[in-house]
């Protein structure tokens, strides 16, 4: 169930399987990958209880078992240079909570908070 349950095991913990991208090398590697199938990164502040809110609805309605889409995930507590640099490179104005979703190197979804719509994003893929 969200961030909490990040990295658990447990079926009963969310059925996203996140690629956490905790540094520069790996953020240029994903930014790579939209050429082959979309990306979507999640920018979450685990100190922030609305961007949990959104995460965990997120996860709810995120219909991940087509894996048409590689699934980013992006600390921004603990890995600030990572967030900062995918804002620079793709000329997204940071925000928190954060979807930003990326096919051939170009943004083609970007949305915040109460903003973020896993099936609009679906529909999108």
């Amino acid at each position: 169930m969200g961030f909490f349950s990040f990295g658990k095991s447990d079926s009963s913990s969310t059925k996203i399987n996140w690629i956490r991208i905790d540094n520069l090398e790996k953020l240029t590697e994903a930014l790579e990958s939209s050429s082959e199938k979309p990306a979507l990164f999640f920018k979450h502040s685990t100190r922030c209880s609305i961007s949990s809110m959104a995460l965990n609805r997120f996860e709810q309605n995120y219909s991940a078992e087509d894996c048409r889409c590689n699934l980013y995930f992006i600390d921004l507590i603990s890995d600030r240079d990572v967030s900062n640099k995918i804002a620079d490179q793709l000329g997204v104005q940071h925000q928190s909570p954060q979807v930003i979703l990326l096919h051939n190197h170009q943004v083609i979804y970007t949305a915040s908070h109460s903003g973020i719509d896993a099936h609009e994003i679906e529909h999108l893929i």
